[in-house]
This record gives structure tokens, sequence and C-alpha cells, in this order.
């Protein structure tokens, strides 16, 4: 798949703003600091698309983007940065329900986990909500430059178990060497042919 264009759309911190559009789209949720917005940068080849930073929990909105004027690119909030005020935190659970269930084009949700982490209760609760909602997921262990080979394997065995997948639809990925891209990018362009979950 051959990226010719992405341009962000629009910030959204209520349910209630949510953009319609007739685009399929693809979603991109984890922890805080997992790397989604690094590696949203990496898929979409824009080094400064998406705002990075070290610091944890710098997505604290729904972010929209456009890529090929036909398909939507949707970046969540990190959940479970504890140093955000309380107020904060609590609202971005329910917003990230919202969008799941509220989205009638959502193709499919790519489920970032650290590679060095196994899922939590957050990553559980979203593997059963989108379940129940019938939109795939594809299991992404992000930094994955920090392992082995070895290692990787046994992390995704690990992660797989974890949250009851099959090990064989955990991807591999990291920002820094463009691991996953390809697969990504595939995953992306087979979705967006296909029709969303009724």
């Amino acid at each position: 798949m051959k990226i010719k264009d992405v341009r962000f759309l629009k910030s959204v911190f209520s349910a209630a703003s949510f953009p319609e559009l007739p685009y399929p789209e693809f979603a991109f949720m984890g922890r805080s600091n997992v790397g989604k917005s690094s590696l949203i940068n990496m898929l979409t080849a824009k080094k400064d698309l998406v705002k990075t930073g070290s610091r944890p929990g710098v997505t604290k909105s729904v972010n929209f983007f456009i890529m090929n004027d036909g398909i939507s690119l949707v970046d969540l909030p990190g959940f479970g940065y504890a140093k955000l005020p309380a107020s904060v935190r609590s609202g971005f659970l329910p917003l990230i329900q919202s969008y799941i269930q509220n989205r009638d084009n959502l193709r499919l949700v790519f489920l970032l986990i650290d590679i060095r982490r196994l899922p939590g209760d957050f990553e559980m609760e979203m593997i059963t909500l989108l379940a129940e909602r019938g939109v795939p997921v594809a299991v992404v262990a992000t930094k994955c430059d920090k392992f082995t080979r070895g290692k990787r394997l046994a992390s995704a065995r690990a992660i797989a178990d974890a949250l009851s997948v099959d090990v064989d639809s955990v991807f591999f990925s990291s920002a820094k060497t463009n691991d996953g891209r390809k697969e990504m990018l595939g995953l992306i362009d087979e979705y967006s042919r296909r029709k969303a979950a009724e």
C-alpha cells in the first residue's frame, strides 16, 4: 500500500464531537507510553504527523487523520498514566468505549502492547468490548527492537496466552527499525475493502 497523502483532521475531547466520516476507519489504542504516536508516524512515513514525547500521556484526545483521501486513522488516548489528574484519567475510558461503540465504519483496531510487558485489565477489557462489537483486532507488540528474535517470540506467546488469541495474530513493530510497517499497511489495505461490522 502506497501512502500518497496524510493530513490531520481534528482533535476530539467528547463523543458528541466525533466527526461523521464516509471512510473506512482504523484505530490505534494502548497504554500511555506504548508508542502509539511514534507508530503512526512510522506507518505513514510522516515524522511529525503525531505529537510524541518522552513523558507518557501526551495524547489526551481522540485524534483523526485522513490518509490517501479515503481512509481514516484514529489515535486514541493513552490509558493508565498515573501522573495525569484523576479527572482527566477517569474521562479516558468512557471516551474510548464510546468511540468503539459508535463508529459504524470502524474496520480494525490495532491494540498496542509494549513487548516488555504483559497485558493488563485495560487490554482485557478492550479485547472483550471489541469482540462484543464484532470489530477485528490486530495485537501489536511495540518496541520489538529491545529484544532478540528469540525473546520476541517468547513475549508474543505470553501476550497471546494472556489475551486468549492466536500467537500468529500478534505483530511485531518498532518505530526505530520500521518493523511491522509492511504488515500493518497490508492489513489496512485489506480491511479497507471489507464491510464494517454490523
